[in-house]
């Protein structure tokens, strides 16, 4: 058993969760300390004591979103094979999306910015997907430039995400749709030899 919660951590636990939500399904605009309070049942004191303010509340929605999203697809074991380890990446890259609905929209909503040319910081979810293209490369299994095939990667997997989160795919469309698009992209990146295996 883990130590109680105190009151203060269930507190910010409340507004973090709130937030989340309304950050997700309201205009930012609308998304005011106050309105986050009430929802959570909290005062607006709590806000600035917890977090320092609105800021610093976005802040531990987007840092929330950013280590759970990590924390999936760096569990994706490595394996020899750089291709079929970067479908598993896209796998938990969905699963942790379509389950974590809120926070994946939170975190390509707005909160997040997508810096393709950026450092890549030691928890940066995309950390594991360039580590393995960089396998592929190496392998020469993958023919192109690291962060070109990444931002090609990641941009299929969020449409394809978001048209199953927003409910323009059922259940069997999206399977048959994640399966054939992300090997159509890894197919793309492939080299010569190595597509033609995969055709």
């Amino acid at each position: 058993m883990g130590r109680p919660r105190t009151n203060d951590e269930a507190v910010k636990e409340r507004l973090v969760v709130c937030a989340t939500e309304m950050l997700a399904t309201q205009p930012r605009e609308s998304v005011t300390v106050r309105a986050v309070a009430a929802a959570a049942e909290a005062s607006t004191t709590a806000v600035y004591s917890l977090f320092g303010g609105k800021d610093g509340l976005i802040g531990a929605v987007r840092d929330r979103a950013v280590a759970g999203l990590y924390q999936d697809v760096s569990a994706v074991r490595t394996s020899d094979d750089p291709l079929a380890d970067l479908y598993a990446l896209a796998v938990a890259y969905r699963q942790w999306g379509c389950g974590n609905r809120h926070l994946y929209t939170v975190l390509f909503g707005g909160v997040q910015s997508f810096d393709p040319s950026g450092k890549v910081g030691a928890g940066d979810p995309i950390r594991p997907l360039l580590a393995a293209i960089e396998r592929g490369l190496a392998a020469s299994v993958l023919a192109g430039e690291a962060t070109s095939i990444a931002l090609s990667i990641w941009a299929t997997l969020h449409g394809l995400v978001i048209l199953e989160l927003a409910g323009a795919l059922d259940a069997t469309t999206a399977d048959a749709a994640f399966h054939s698009t992300v090997h159509a992209t890894l197919r793309g990146w492939a080299t010569p030899a190595v597509f033609r295996g995969l055709r």
